[in-house]
């Protein structure tokens, strides 16, 4: 009798980045309110509800108020002290504080603070085309566009920890084009920039 074995379970780690200070819209958009709950606490609930496994909340602006949002949920805080720096120390800070935790992640999540309508099944629908493909990236696309929240593979985590500025995510799915899957997502074209942005959504 052949004993059945089962494929290994990967491990996706995920990071939220919700650390910027929201120049354009003059206050930290984790901080609005999108239908009672503050941004912050939608996205990293949404995170925490999916497959990824541990989730990092990285803060940063108003970090004390931040915290006390996400308060009860499944979620390991980061603060970065340089958050200033640009979104690349967020991500640097993120994956760091997630390798620490757990060393042998397959790959990982990033998504945003911003992206109110993005769910925990398109979260995991990332994750199933990198479980199906192995790809090295896997992103969503929107409005003709690859971007976050994308997954990308243990392979280019040096890549991620290298990023300087303002240079987020998106430079690296941009730069290897050839390696990236995509996964529709439309609802992901509706994020908050601006309070006109933020009036469309009608957050407070």
């Amino acid at each position: 009798m052949t004993e059945s074995r089962s494929e290994p379970t990967l491990k996706i780690g995920g990071i939220l980045l919700a650390a910027g200070g929201s120049k354009r819209l003059g206050t930290p958009k984790q901080l609005l309110r999108f239908r009672g709950r503050s941004l912050i606490h939608i996205a990293a609930k949404t995170l925490s509800n999916s497959s990824c496994r541990p989730v990092i909340a990285v803060i940063g602006a108003d970090s004390e108020r931040t915290s006390a949002e996400i308060v009860g949920l499944p979620v390991s805080v980061c603060v970065n002290p340089d958050w200033q720096a640009g979104m690349s120390s967020s991500i640097r800070a993120g994956l760091q504080h997630l390798l620490e935790i757990e060393p042998d992640l397959d790959a990982v999540v990033i998504s945003l603070c911003d992206q109110p309508h993005v769910t925990s099944t398109d979260i995991d629908s990332l994750i199933a085309e990198f479980a199906a493909t192995a790809a090295t990236i896997v992103a969503a696309r929107y409005r003709d566009v690859a971007g976050v929240p994308a997954l990308f593979s243990k392979a280019v985590f040096g890549e991620l920890l290298s990023l300087k500025g303002d240079k987020g995510a998106r430079q690296i799915i941009r730069s290897r084009p050839d390696d990236v899957r995509t996964v529709t997502i439309e609802k992901a074209a509706i994020d908050i920039d601006t309070l006109d942005d933020a009036d469309r959504l009608n957050l407070a």
